[in-house]
């Protein structure tokens, strides 16, 4: 249906929208509100020229469209990840070590965003890097399958690595080899999480 836009005074550049409006229902209130603001075109005469689709009509169209197939469904649902057993005791100790990882990469950001780089180096190092291999999460790595404990190395590794371009950044002003460094940190976090959850 094509709106009688020539019984309406608007600007040009309203006229499209305004038939627009009548084909697609979701897009009437904010053509509307376009409408309130070009001269000669009050609100009133916007509605009475486009009257509002019914709206409870045009939801119930769209909850009886045909619901996603079984299979569909199934797939959405479907954790791929390989699921690693832990005692108990080393499963909390695991994921309250992870937290502190998230939390230490916050504070190094915190810290880069100041420019305090040898901060952020230290950071990187003690509670991230090879240096902070030690405690409760290093001891449940016995019950990591050999890939996990792989990509955990990595990750260490990888902040070592961002540790030493913060030093560098420190000296030469240049952050982007220690923001590429960082970002590989948080892959190596994410690659892990991706591939394994604890069960």
């Amino acid at each position: 249906m094509q709106l009688p836009v020539q019984r309406v005074t608007m600007p040009p550049c309203c006229q499209p929208f305004l038939i627009a409006m009548t084909q697609h229902p979701i897009l009437h209130r904010l053509v509307l509100s376009c409408l309130v603001v070009c001269p000669g075109m009050p609100l009133a005469l916007a509605q009475s020229a486009a009257p509002m689709p019914d709206m409870a009509q045009h939801g119930m169209h769209l909850h009886n469209q045909a619901p996603a197939s079984p299979a569909k469904q199934a797939v959405s649902k479907t954790d791929a990840r390989t699921l690693v057993h832990f005692p108990a005791a080393a499963k909390r100790a695991t994921l309250a070590e992870m937290r502190a990882h998230l939390q230490a990469l916050g504070e190094i950001q915190m810290a880069l965003s100041k420019s305090e780089f040898e901060l952020a180096a230290q950071l990187a190092e003690n509670k991230l890097g090879l240096s902070s291999m030690h405690g409760d999460m290093y001891a449940s790595a016995r019950y990591m399958p050999a890939g996990m404990r792989e990509m955990g190395y990595a990750m260490h590794q990888s902040a070592s690595q961002f540790a030493v371009e913060a030093q560098n950044a420190s000296a030469s002003g240049d952050l982007h080899p220690a923001l590429a460094a960082l970002a590989k940190v948080n892959q190596n976090c994410v690659a892990c999480h991706a591939a394994y959850k604890l069960k």
